[in-house]
């Protein structure tokens, strides 16, 4: 789970990069600082990590997502199925409602989703 799972101050990065999009570089070491009072040198290197997952690119001083957050959220639940729960999303639903009750707006909205998306 590696590509999409991040520690807490590059999910931070992201958020920033995702809200300030696209963004020069040097802007970004600016905002970071800020932010996080982290040197030049420490945002550079927590982008490299993001740009080498494929999240980020930074391209001649500006960076730009390569995949949304709803995009990145959307494959961090798939990955974490996939690798908990051997892919199954009723494994992970029942796993799920065992310990959370659903109201009646979450099931309707729920069977919404599955009509939307049911095969043939």
């Amino acid at each position: 789970m590696e590509q999409y799972k991040l520690g807490e101050m590059e999910q931070r990065l992201a958020d920033l990069i995702w809200a300030n999009e696209p963004i020069s570089s040097r802007t970004l070491t600016e905002l970071c600082a800020d932010a996080f009072n982290w040197k030049r040198t420490t945002t550079y290197t927590m982008l490299k990590r993001l740009c080498e997952r494929n999240i980020f690119e930074n391209q001649n001083g500006t960076v730009i997502s390569l995949m949304s957050k709803n995009e990145f959220q959307a494959a961090q639940g798939e990955q974490f199925i996939k690798e908990t729960f051997g892919g199954s999303l009723p494994k992970f639903f029942a796993a799920f409602t065992r310990r959370n009750k659903l109201s009646d707006k979450e099931i309707n909205e729920l069977q919404r989703l599955i009509d939307e998306h049911k095969e043939g």
